[in-house]
């Protein structure tokens, strides 16, 4: 292999997913171009790496938006004059569109991939999700060689009803170099650079601000906990078109003390240490990055009933999962792990052990492995 294009609807995804593995191929001598639309100025500091070239490609994620148009014929010439021995794509507008450009490429010997962070068909999902998005998938993946799934129910209905290659690997894989226990005194220090105390009781929630990631199931519960935790504290990092209406939800409880937001954040290291629990309340979730960091770290988890989250959260073991929208639910189990420490100390080593499949080293095994076989169709 001489020659590899990773490509997604905007560079972030690149930074914050695939980085790992472009160092990969690049240590291996292998040529790697990107192509995404640029949007790292949106993101505090993302930096894209390990990068031989970049294309700024104006992707859309609205199937709807015509620049998606130009976005598909700058891609097919991209394609085109390059000569790729492996073509990389993810997410859906930019899985879609490089499939459909890469369809002489492919002729001509190239390998596709598509790596799916999550369909958005799932058991569970609205049927109008069913209607649209399986009969696409399913259509496109003849355009590829491979399909890779990062949960295991993607994997197994993929593997049915797909016909291509389909392989699964246990996430995009998190760094435990960077992501890993501390002791108190480390723990006091870094709570210190965020402005918090030592005694506070902190939950981390980490995502983009939008309505999927459901953030007010956890500041709804903050608003029920604030006489039992009088040291609560939810922090939320991210940022999105969601954050105004956060903003006056906190505002309408009265929690501006108890809820801050943190904006976008590229050293979680430095927080998800410091804090006692991580959080994540998604109605749908491939896999959620934001938990095996926290497990990573030896965090007790909470989160939502879908198939990412259940894939990682043993319901008892390491953490709870709670139904989607319950309040209560959610407050009780917050409470439950400040209450029970013995409890809480039982899920932070069971979290850590269970987060070793998910580190950048196990993945990369495992997609080193994809990445590099012959073409098998």
């Amino acid at each position: 292999m001489k020659k590899v294009l990773y490509v997604a609807t905007v560079a972030s995804h690149i930074c914050q997913f695939h980085l790992p593995y472009l160092e990969m191929l690049q240590s291996r001598g292998v040529c790697v171009h990107v192509a995404a639309r640029d949007n790292l100025s949106e993101k505090n500091g993302l930096q894209l790496k390990f990068t031989d070239k970049y294309f700024d490609v104006p992707f859309e994620r609205s199937p709807k938006s015509k620049r998606n148009i130009r976005a598909y014929k700058e891609l097919k010439k991209i394609i085109s004059e390059n000569q790729y021995d492996l073509i990389v794509c993810n997410t859906p507008m930019g899985s879609i569109l490089t499939r459909l450009a890469a369809r002489r490429s492919r002729k001509r010997g190239a390998k596709v991939i598509y790596i799916a962070h999550g369909f958005h068909f799932y058991k569970g999902a609205p049927k109008k999700n069913w209607i649209v998005f399986y009969p696409i998938e399913k259509i496109f993946a003849k355009l590829c060689d491979t399909v890779v799934t990062i949960n295991k129910e993607d994997f197994e209905f993929a593997k049915k009803h797909f016909k291509t290659q389909v392989r699964h690997i246990h996430g995009i894989g998190v760094s435990n170099k960077r992501f890993h226990p501390v002791d108190r005194e480390e723990k006091i220090k870094l709570r210190k650079t965020i402005g918090l105390l030592p005694d506070d009781f902190i939950v981390l929630c980490t995502g983009e601000l939008n309505k999927n990631k459901n953030q007010e199931q956890l500041i709804k519960s903050a608003d029920r906990l604030i006489d039992k935790i009088p040291n609560l504290k939810i922090l939320l990092a991210g940022n999105g078109p969601n954050e105004q209406n956060l903003l006056s939800l906190i505002d309408g409880l009265n929690l501006k003390d108890t809820v801050k937001l943190l904006g976008y954040r590229t050293d979680l290291e430095n927080i998800i240490p410091a804090v006692d629990v991580v959080a994540s309340f998604s109605k749908r979730e491939g896999l959620g990055l934001n938990i095996i960091e926290g497990m990573l770290c030896g965090k007790p988890i909470i989160a939502t009933y879908n198939r990412g989250h259940s894939e990682l959260i043993d319901n008892n073991v390491n953490g709870f999962l709670v139904p989607i929208g319950d309040v209560e639910k959610t407050a009780e189990k917050i409470l439950e792990i400040y209450s029970d420490c013995e409890k809480k100390h039982k899920f932070s080593l069971n979290s850590q052990n269970k987060s070793q499949k998910y580190t950048v080293d196990f993945v990369a095994e495992e997609l080193t492995d994809i990445l590099f076989e012959t073409r098998s169709n």
